[in-house]
């Protein structure tokens, strides 16, 4: 088969979908393939052994991101003579004719199930377009089975035709003695860390206020860092930051590079994602690679990511959280032996798998 990948989200987000499809990419370029790829994108990565279509997106007040999206992109794909189109970033592939096989990645359904956490004109699109997506396409991945369950429940059209497979971790997070990044923002004592975009859907208020109780216990001086760029509806957050008794034992360190997520990782005492719903939980499993330990509410797919291993509370229990907080600053042999098995664990989701259990969905489209 010939397959067209709609890539954007690699030249224009750099969060968890961002992430997803270059390292779906990645491993798909490793595999060995019958069929051929083709990545429709806004630029042309030369690094890429592949074939590339750069669709530049003009940024023009005329709407023009929707002529390339429903017009341009189905457009070239015909020209192309491909037999299949996948979109990985949720929304789409469009206007495509019969002959034409349509693949769609769901990586959460929170636009529709909290649609308070998302900008209007988000909100507005799902609704509009996502159950006309849905019924369109021959093929539908989900990144777990709570997505899944979503999907069967919201869009019981999807039932005959959905794929769930666990996204893979990254061989780059590692546990590391480094700790140069973190000597450069001023962080010397023990810490938890958060890593993820600073909006309501993270529950990052109920954090604060669970570490105004921990800080109350404490004495050790533990710090908390939270990692991420700021996100959509983050104001009450940063009101909350600034008046927070302990905040000078807050370090924020706005967006930080890839590289040096390993060390921050590996150095705290664990990863606390308070996170309402997640459609998979990608820093889960970095932080589980780097073998830290995890403190998550009991909820979405965090279990399924978490297993045995994840310390979990219910998610709008504040002193259930503390608790955890306390439990992991004290250590211990359950906090140990958990660490000493997280990254044994975080072995078990494979990039390579998931490409191959792709491969295998594509020969059902035939």
């Amino acid at each position: 088969m010939r397959i067209a990948i709609i890539v954007d989200p690699l030249d224009n987000q750099r969060a968890g979908v961002h992430v997803y499809t270059r390292e779906f990419i990645n491993a798909l370029l490793a595999r060995e393939s019958k069929h051929e790829y083709i990545l429709l994108r806004e630029k042309v990565d030369p690094s890429l052994n592949v074939r590339q279509i750069a669709i530049p997106n003009i940024h023009l007040p005329i709407g023009f991101a929707s002529v390339r999206l429903f017009f341009l992109l189905p457009l070239v794909a015909r020209w192309l003579k491909v037999d299949a189109v996948y979109e990985p970033a949720h929304f789409g592939p469009f206007n495509l004719p019969g002959r034409i096989r349509r693949i769609t990645m769901i990586h959460d359904l929170t636009p529709i199930l909290f649609s308070e956490y998302h900008r209007f004109h988000s909100q507005l699109l799902q609704k509009i377009f996502l159950k006309s997506i849905l019924r369109r396409a021959d093929l539908v991945l989900s990144n777990s089975h709570n997505t899944t369950a979503d999907l069967h429940r919201v869009f019981p059209v999807t039932k005959a035709k959905t794929e769930t497979i666990h996204l893979g971790r990254e061989a780059f997070y590692q546990p590391t003695d480094q700790k140069t990044y973190l000597s450069s923002k001023g962080v010397h004592a023990p810490y938890f860390i958060f890593v993820g975009t600073i909006e309501p859907r993270k529950n990052l208020e109920l954090l604060l206020d669970a570490y105004e109780n921990f800080k109350q216990w404490d004495q050790k001086g533990v710090q908390l860092l939270i990692v991420g760029q700021k996100g959509w509806k983050s104001e009450s957050f940063f009101e909350k930051l600034e008046r927070h008794p302990f905040r000078s034992d807050i370090v924020l360190t706005g967006y930080v590079d890839k590289k040096h997520l390993p060390e921050l990782y590996s150095h705290s005492l664990a990863l606390i994602y308070p996170s309402i719903y997640e459609g998979f939980g990608l820093p889960v499993l970095e932080a589980m690679s780097c073998g830290t330990n995890v403190i998550c509410p009991r909820n979405s797919s965090l279990t399924e990511v978490g297993g045995e291993y994840a310390f979990f509370y219910p998610t709008q229990n504040k002193m259930a959280l503390v608790e955890q907080m306390k439990r992991l600053a004290e250590g211990g042999t359950v906090v140990e032996q958990r660490r000493a098995g997280v990254r044994h664990w975080a072995e078990g989701f494979s990039w390579e798998t998931y490409v191959k259990r792709f491969e295998e969905a594509l020969e059902k489209l035939r």
